[in-house]
């Protein structure tokens, strides 16, 4: 994964502050204006120089994903640029009671700050409030805790803006064309993730009346799961323009689907940011001309807001004194021309 090298990399490159706004400083420059008054421009921001030691407790589900994997990479090797912070990782774990578990050592081991991705926001809200509560302020990355009041900063994905952004992708390359029709390959049916993704999806293909999804079959963010449904699609879908798939490691085993079909009459936009989709785009042989971000470089942000919040500074870039409470990362376009700039950050 490539290492972000600043602050200002990682909010204004890897990430969106939820609000849209970027702010500035809203006082002069000039060093005789408000002499005594305390402005943006004299507030510790957090940068690159070592500064107060900061503990770090990190817990993350257990990396049954690509993704995931990529996740935890990113958070240490993030942490691991810092010589002022100290990482305490847990070992990732699905089963709820284990992590709630792991995350009471770290409450007891008394970290400065902590780093959680829940393997189920909604059971673990209750932890995240007792370490908030012990005062311990908590940075919760993806999927977030029920409570805002169980966490200091959420900062995720885009699930809506996946679909949005992938809608028009699709809508602008089909626009000229009467009639066209688009399918679906979805991830995990009863997730929320899931339905956000085809909500935005849906209202982004409100746009343009020339296009009608014509299909939908949810998968189970795995190879063979991919595989099964896309044979299913194709099978009930002799004719179709395009298509988006919710997930690149399921889009393994749709693609593979495909070229035993022989089928290269319509266009693919995947999601997620995987190495095999983006060296896919890249050569520019078959029908995935395009996949849109879920960037596992979130936990590298995470880490930055986490230091920041143990070391009582700001953003630099930003001119509030704290941190943002919410923290969302932007859902990019990659194709064929600005795949390589994105190609290092691709998870295996």
């Amino acid at each position: 994964m490539t290492e972000l090298t600043s602050r200002r990399g990682l909010l204004f490159g890897a990430a969106a502050v939820s609000a849209g706004a970027v702010l500035t400083g809203c006082t002069s420059n000039d060093p005789d204006d408000g002499g005594d008054k305390a402005s943006a421009d004299t507030q510790p921001a957090a940068d690159d120089k070592p500064g107060k030691a900061v503990t770090i407790g990190y817990a993350g589900p257990q990396a049954d994903h690509g993704w995931l994997n990529a996740v935890n990479d990113n958070a240490k090797q993030r942490a691991e640029k810092y010589s002022d912070v100290t990482l305490e990782v847990t070992e990732g774990s699905n089963d709820t009671a284990q992590q709630i578990g792991q995350i009471e050592t770290l409450i007891n081991k008394k970290v400065d700050v902590l780093v959680i991705l829940p393997a189920d926001g909604k059971a673990l809200t209750q932890v995240g409030l007792q370490a908030m509560r012990a005062g311990i302020p908590v940075v919760n990355l993806d999927r977030i805790f029920n409570s805002p009041q169980a966490y200091r900063c959420w900062v995720g994905g885009d699930n809506y803006g996946m679909g949005l952004n992938a809608a028009h992708y699709i809508g602008e390359k089909l626009k000229d064309k009467p009639d066209a029709r688009v399918i679906e390959l979805a991830g995990i049916d009863n997730l929320e993730l899931t339905q956000q993704r085809t909500k935005g999806f849906d209202d982004g293909l409100k746009n343009y009346p020339n296009i009608k999804k014509v299909a939908r079959q949810a998968a189970d963010f795995t190879v063979e799961s991919g595989q099964a449904k896309m044979a299913q699609l194709l099978q009930a879908q002799s004719d179709f323009d395009a298509m988006w798939n919710h997930d690149d490691d399921q889009g393994v085993g749709a693609l593979r689907a495909i070229e035993q079909a022989g089928r290269d009459d319509f266009l693919m936009v995947g999601g997620a940011g995987a190495l095999s989709a983006f060296q896919a785009i890249k050569a520019d042989s078959g029908v995935l001309k395009a996949t849109v971000l879920y960037p596992p470089t979130m936990a590298a942000s995470a880490i930055d807001l986490a230091r920041a919040l143990g070391q009582g500074k700001g953003i630099s870039g930003l001119a509030e004194f704290e941190i943002p409470s919410t923290v969302t990362c932007y859902s990019a376009v990659v194709d064929k021309e600005n795949v390589d700039q994105y190609m290092p950050t691709g998870f295996k």
